[in-house]
């Protein structure tokens, strides 16, 4: 079966066909391309139906490991000490957060205090008891944070135990 190409010639598209016979060339000082006629249309045939098997691919907790089989390897069931998960463990207590934004005119470093209400692995949300409002607040800019009673720490691989 033959297949029409484009004839490219200075970055547009030629025509196809130009009711050229079968097997005839484009020339012209362009790229030889073989040509179709009107008559020398191609035929679409669909692929046979198969029957659709649904897949449903195993639950994976973040930053579990997959092997190509689809296996799931589980390597730790404990929380790791990162800031993110001490700050999960401490939820509802009142913090006080220091912020350092580079390249800021207008302030430098800002100091954020109030309710740990959520920490993810890029952010934390703090709010306000008075007023309720809630501050987002990015884990990039996070150079510390003070807490006024004692913190949750256990669970946590090499964390203290008293």
């Amino acid at each position: 079966m033959n297949y029409s190409y484009p004839v490219q010639q200075g970055g547009f598209s030629g025509q196809i066909g130009n009711n050229k016979p079968p097997g005839q060339w484009g020339g012209n000082g362009m790229t030889a391309v073989p040509y179709l006629t009107p008559q020398q249309q191609a035929m679409v045939i669909p692929p046979q139906q198969q029957p659709q098997q649904h897949v449903i691919p195993p639950q994976v907790s973040s930053g579990a490991v997959m092997t190509p089989s689809g296996t799931v390897i589980q390597t730790q069931s404990t929380e790791q000490s990162f800031v993110e998960n001490i700050l999960r463990l401490n939820l509802g207590k009142v913090g006080t957060f220091y912020m350092t934004y580079e390249n800021n005119s207008e302030w430098n470093a800002k100091i954020f205090r109030g309710v740990l209400e959520a920490a993810g692995r890029d952010h934390i949300i703090i709010s306000d008891p008075a007023t309720g409002q809630r501050t987002l607040l990015l884990m990039v800019n996070l150079d510390y944070a003070t807490f006024n009673e004692p913190l949750v720490y256990t669970g946590i691989p090499g964390a203290p135990t008293r």
